[in-house]
């Protein structure tokens, strides 16, 4: 269970195949595991060692993707850097991590001195970039072409592969660790329900920092498939790249898939090669549902739900759900049912199990749930019980074990004796008038 035998697998067994296409540039399994392997090289050569955290502040890219791999191929561990914080959330999370090597593209260079002015244990300063290297820092590139390829340690299961630091809104980001395994059985799970396949072809629209975005790149690399990339998302620029690259597979938010549909550009038919788009984050509008079903009448949707700590993925609302038919309806408002990777109860406050149809918390159990979260031993236990995951979310069963999610806990409010969520509160008042 570790996931560097992906990418060797698919070397192996279709070693001419694409894996990555960027622009212009491609590049077959082989080439890729080549380059993986030199990158660790490069990595090692810089100190890097077995359980050394290494960031990476950057647009998508297939340097990104080759990044991810080559930690993992030296048994080191990725800190993907979140695109939207501030320097000093940036340096929060270098310093809290223990963070020594920090990959950079130009995007983010002039972010770059603030940073590293508050995150003073960064010894290690890598330029991701075409571009001559800036001075106090090395070249990507160079890296590469100046290293041999090294044996992959192996490092897996139970193994640190990544710290992915969540949204700071209850203060201080806390530091997600996610092992091999858990990388592993969401990306195997998804495969398993998505259909995934060599010669699918994923894009990747959504920021690469993101664990969704991880998730959806495991299950398309355990199934031999190609990634493509665009730096960030807007809607033109997907569809362009779907109709240029033939893309089957998209992860989109539900903003960013009504952004695609509305968009001015928009034409089915530069969207023929599309076969399934998956969203999370949010409950699709129904409005939106609606014209994507028409106007991708081929495509298959699928609603995710999860969080971070279970890598991410915890239920699925599967493509025969969604549908308006007299009996199904409800189904598209649900998260879906628990993937194949994990189990989920709607639980008091004591971790009993509710009866279905009674509001509790949301928890989940499996392959992909967190080790715990960096340097927080107390946040830990508070969010980790008997091997569960306590999401903070409220929600609902029902009979056919469809989870239905009300709120968040810290959201919901008592009036009257009676709870009342702030998600209905906003449907309440988008259905007014004005």
């Amino acid at each position: 269970m570790y996931l560097t035998q992906t990418i060797r697998e698919n070397a192996r067994k279709n070693p001419d195949g694409l894996a990555t296409i960027m622009g212009e540039r491609r590049r077959t399994w082989t080439e890729f595991n080549d380059r993986v392997a030199r990158l660790a090289a490069g990595l090692s050569s810089c100190g890097v060692a077995k359980g050394d955290r290494v960031a990476m502040l950057a647009l998508n890219s297939d340097r990104y993707f080759e990044y991810y791999f080559a930690c993992w191929w030296l048994g080191a561990v990725v800190m993907p850097m979140n695109l939207r914080w501030s320097a000093s959330e940036n340096a929060y999370a270098l310093n809290d991590s223990g963070t020594e090597v920090l990959i950079i593209d130009d995007k983010f260079l002039p972010m770059a001195e603030a940073i590293l002015a508050e995150a003073g244990g960064v010894k290690v300063k890598i330029h991701l970039g075409d571009g001559p290297a800036p001075d106090g820092y090395q070249s990507y590139e160079a890296l590469i072409a100046a290293s041999e390829a090294i044996d992959d340690a192996g490092a897996g299961g139970e193994d640190l592969a990544g710290i992915f630091y969540t949204g700071g809104t209850t203060g201080f980001p806390k530091g997600v660790m996610l092992p091999h395994r858990g990388l592993w059985s969401s990306g195997v799970a998804l495969a398993s329900m998505l259909k995934l396949r060599a010669g699918a072809v994923y894009l990747h629209a959504a920021p690469m920092f993101h664990i969704a975005d991880g998730a959806y790149s495991m299950g398309m690399t355990v199934s031999g498939g190609t990634h493509a990339f665009i730096p960030a998302f807007t809607p033109a620029g997907t569809i362009d790249a779907i109709d240029a690259y033939k893309v089957t597979d998209v992860l989109l938010v539900p903003t960013m898939a009504r952004m695609v549909l509305d968009d001015p550009g928009f034409d089915a038919a530069r969207l023929a090669s599309l076969e399934s788009v998956v969203y999370g984050a949010s409950p699709m509008p129904e409005g939106t549902i609606r014209k994507g079903l028409k106007l991708l009448a081929n495509v298959r949707w699928a609603q995710a739900y999860g969080q971070t700590e279970t890598s991410p993925v915890i239920t699925m609302c599967g493509p025969e759900w969604h549908n308006f038919d007299a009996d199904n309806q409800g189904r598209l408002r649900a998260a879906g049912q628990a993937v194949l990777c994990n189990e989920a109860k709607i639980a008091a406050e004591d971790g009993r199990e509710l009866p279905r149809g009674e509001v509790g918390e949301v928890w989940a159990r499996g392959a992909n749930t967190m080790l715990g979260y960096w340097n927080k031993p107390e946040a830990t236990a508070q969010a980790m019980v008997d091997g569960w995951v306590r999401t903070g979310d409220a929600g609902w069963m029902d009979k056919d074990g469809f989870i239905f999610i009300a709120d968040r806990l810290k959201d919901m409010v008592i009036t009257g004796g009676e709870n009342v969520y702030s998600a209905e509160v906003e449907n309440a008042i988008s259905k007014l008038a004005g």
